[in-house]
């Protein structure tokens, strides 16, 4: 695994997110290989300016700090998954791509649907077009999934289904180049995620605003997230889509153990709109085409063309939902401890957060 990505040309669409600042940073570590270029691409130039400061280890910028970014090790790219013509210019050397590019807020798509289908769905499409209209030679792309994809009920995980599919396909369409997924749950302190929510909430001294007693979700690190993608990418073959198996919490579970021994109440305001109670990362639909591979559940494709490896695998009776085996108010508080998002001398837990 150490030399996956070495000499390779990598390609991060909406790689100025919680999740592709830290998969930047663990490529950019070699610990899978040392790329010849990784490209971030995305449409925010505030949040390139930002993370290309942090890079160039920078506190004040001058007109020369984008000099050169094309002869740079990390290069940005201003562009958006929507427009064909940019993507097809960000993939022309380019090994693998990782596509991070998504609206995931689940209220904002539901208010604005369509948006989410540009991005999440026609983002996918054009990276599909692009690498079979212009024969282009790339070698992997991997599309990062949600559990909200899977038996969907609301916007963004409609879209991100239909975009699984989108690329699960194009190993038809693309046959030299391998399309995978990797599809987790909510990742622990991640942009727009409940728990800056909630230590912002607690911070000022509640209440602390709670959906449902009884709603429940998985929990993964942004470090265990991109140990889903690594893994992918050296084990996954084509059209499949891996799964971790990780833990699964109560959200006013969650709450309780971030407010610790502070005096803060907690307020249950109702399910948000397009807002499941409980997550499923593998349907029972998907069980017979699912086999187990270490801390991972592996999901064939749909397409029989693509699934040519008639191995059995049925590992699951039933979905694998964030309802069952829910962690307890201790076991959550010691897995929020664990990735350093509650301390015990912050006395109830604001953590590195919100330092």
């Amino acid at each position: 695994m150490r030399s996956l990505l070495h000499g390779k040309r990598v390609l991060i669409t909406g790689g100025t997110g919680s999740l592709g600042k830290v998969l930047t940073s663990r490529i950019l570590t070699g610990e899978i290989g040392k790329p010849k270029k990784v490209t971030i691409f995305s449409r925010d130039e505030a949040k390139q300016h930002e993370m290309r400061m942090a890079y160039q280890h920078r506190r004040v910028a001058t007109d020369e700090v984008i000099y050169h970014n094309f002869d740079e090790l990390l290069e940005f790219r201003i562009g958006d998954v929507r427009d064909l013509h940019s993507v097809a210019s960000a993939l022309r050397h380019t090994d693998i791509v990782f596509n991070a590019a998504a609206l995931k807020q689940v209220p904002a798509c539901e208010y604005f649907p369509f948006e989410a289908v540009r991005t999440n769905i026609e983002g996918a499409e054009n990276i599909v077009r692009a690498i079979s209209e212009l024969n282009l030679q790339v070698d992997t792309v991997v599309g990062i999934s949600t559990d909200k994809a899977c038996k969907p009920v609301n916007v963004m995980g409609m879209s991100k289904a239909i975009q699984e599919r989108i690329l699960i396909s194009a190993n038809l369409t693309c046959p030299s180049t391998r399309f995978i997924c990797v599809r987790y749950g909510n990742v622990l302190a991640s942009r727009g995620s409940v728990i800056p929510l909630f230590l912002d909430q607690i911070r000022h001294g509640g209440p602390v605003t709670i959906t449902s007693k009884e709603m429940t979700r998985f929990l993964l690190s942004l470090n265990q997230a991109v140990d889903v993608i690594f893994t992918a990418v050296r084990s996954a073959k084509a059209g499949e889509t891996y799964v971790p198996r990780v833990p699964s919490a109560r959200v006013i579970d969650i709450a309780k153990a971030l407010i610790g021994g502070k005096s803060v109440e907690t307020k249950i305001v109702g399910v948000r709109p397009g807002e499941k109670t409980h997550e499923i990362l593998v349907s029972e639909e998907e069980c017979h085409r699912c086999l187990l591979q270490e801390e991972y559940y592996v999901i064939a494709p749909i397409l029989p063309e693509i699934d040519t490896d008639h191995r059995t695998k049925k590992t699951l009776s039933n979905e694998y939902s964030s309802e069952d085996h829910p962690l307890s108010v201790q076991e959550t508080r010691q897995l929020l401890m664990k990735h350093k998002l509650l301390l015990e001398e912050d006395n109830g837990g604001l953590g590195e957060l919100l330092r």
